[in-house]
């Protein structure tokens, strides 16, 4: 059977591919035992050296980030950050969602880090490269320890996931949001089933995140969605209809993504998507259009892209100037009162309305309008 076709239920990727640190090619003889039909998920508890991820970007809305589990039991067969395993010396592919390291010193790092006297109070991301939410959470319980320390401390923090186990820490995450403190995007794709389960196969399916953000809404806390990624002739169809079902469910921001398929997550997709029946005649339109609309690149980085072509702007003096760095735009957070490091009153902190790395704008009465301009212009852009 060719392997392209094999699937496995419940899991996103079939096998193991190599990854780009690999020095040895690994290949299986005939002879040899394939992959289990139900491979189990491990789970390794590791102690990290620290918690908070910083980056300098000015295509992020945040500056710091938390990632509790590297892997993600979800299995999305398009996530980006496939390829981040590869640094641990394990397959993008199947290991990706069968091998969890979970940072079980999380919390501890953590308040260590927020006490610190030079520590500047700004928002903190959960959710930028793994899912917080993902099944393992249910039992290891270090989301739910990081929102405490967070609520100690008063620091804001944004939240992006696909998991209806949010819902748990509604206790933290209330109060939380009286004092403007936090803010939810749940994101979802597509409202089809089906696509739902071959894209995202351990995720919560698409009316059970509806309803997280109708019980998120329903409690005060600040929710919107994210439609992501935006999947050419795949999914993109939808895009209002899931507006529409979160708005109704109380959402009142929302954000896109396009697909990016960075590395071996490119081979992996067309290999899950194009061994599914009623996709694969779907699969290759859907990768040709992306990579057009990446410019022949299925993954391209929005801030290397910028900088090459700012350095081809005329030179002053000799030399090429950088207009990113006379005209930055990061969005960033507006916080009052001295750094943190202990608790604080209600009211210091604004919340960005961005939602990870996603174009943005409020939901309302307005929105179908700007779905349609935004078609139209992509459109009109691939005609020009």
């Amino acid at each position: 059977m060719d392997k392209s076709h094999v699937t496995i239920k419940g899991r996103g990727a079939a096998d193991n591919p190599q990854g780009r640190f690999d020095k040895h090619a690994r290949s299986r003889d005939d002879g040899e035992a394939e992959i289990q039909s139900k491979p189990d998920t491990v789970i390794t508890l590791q102690q990290a050296r620290s918690i908070i991820a910083r980056n300098d970007s000015p295509d992020l809305p945040f500056t710091q980030s938390i990632n509790p589990y590297q892997g993600c039991e979800h299995g999305c067969i398009y996530c980006y950050a496939r390829p981040s395993h590869a640094y641990l010396g394990l397959s993008p592919g199947l290991d990706f969602e069968t091998r969890i390291f979970a940072k079980e010193n999380a919390a501890e790092l953590l308040r260590k880090e927020l006490s610190h006297p030079d520590y500047r109070c700004e928002l903190i991301a959960l959710g930028a490269n793994t899912d917080p939410y993902q099944p393992v959470e249910r039992k290891h319980r270090i989301t739910r320890g990081i929102l405490e320390v967070l609520w100690e401390f008063r620091n804001p923090v944004g939240i992006v996931t696909k998991g209806s186990l949010i819902e748990r820490d509604l206790d933290v995450l209330e109060p939380m949001a009286r004092e403007g403190l936090v803010q939810v995007f749940v994101s979802i794709g597509s409202l089809d089933g089906e696509i739902a389960r071959t894209l995202e196969p351990r995720a919560a399916a698409p009316f059970r995140r509806v309803e997280t953000i109708r019980r998120l809404s329903a409690s005060g806390v600040p929710c919107g969605v994210l439609v992501a990624p935006i999947i050419p002739f795949l999914n993109d169809k939808d895009m209002e209809a899931v507006l529409e079902a979160a708005q109704d469910a109380g959402a009142r921001m929302a954000g896109y993504t396009v697909l990016r398929l960075p590395w071996e997550v490119k081979d992996l997709f067309k290999g899950s998507v194009g061994s599914e029946g009623s996709f694969q005649g779907l699969a290759r339109a859907a990768l040709s259009a992306q990579g057009q609309a990446r410019h022949g690149a299925h993954s391209r980085h929005a801030r290397r892209a910028r900088q090459r072509s700012e350095l081809r702007q005329p030179h002053e003096g000799g030399r090429a100037v950088c207009r990113a760095a006379a005209q930055p735009f990061r969005p960033r957070l507006q916080a009052a009162g001295p750094q943190c490091g202990k608790a604080r009153p209600a009211g210091r902190h604004k919340i960005p309305t961005a939602g990870s790395a996603a174009r943005s704008f409020v939901l309302g009465p307005w929105t179908r309008p700007i779905i349609r301009a935004f078609r139209w212009s992509r459109t009109r852009d691939e005609d020009t």
